[in-house]
């Protein structure tokens, strides 16, 4: 008797985390169903700015770096 008890109590707890995690997926799939296109686009956004301002500038991060290393007397 006793370990038909422990036995259910198991299967319980199984179900129980199951339906959690079944619950948790659903509320990703539709917070990305949402926001999905929001995101894309304020990441598109930034890329295209950080393209064109490096396009804009004529150097790369590197010459950058090194001018502040030498402005700061660093070798």
């Amino acid at each position: 008797m006793k370990s038909n008890y422990r036995l259910n109590q198991k299967g319980q707890g199984m179900t129980e985390y199951i339906l959690i995690v079944a619950l948790i997926a659903v509320a990703v799939i539709g917070a990305v169903k949402i926001f999905g296109g929001k995101i894309n686009s304020g990441f598109k956004n930034a890329g295209d700015q950080i393209g064109s301002a490096v396009n804009n500038n004529g150097s790369n991060a590197a010459d950058q770096a090194s001018g502040v290393l030498h402005s700061a007397g660093g070798r």
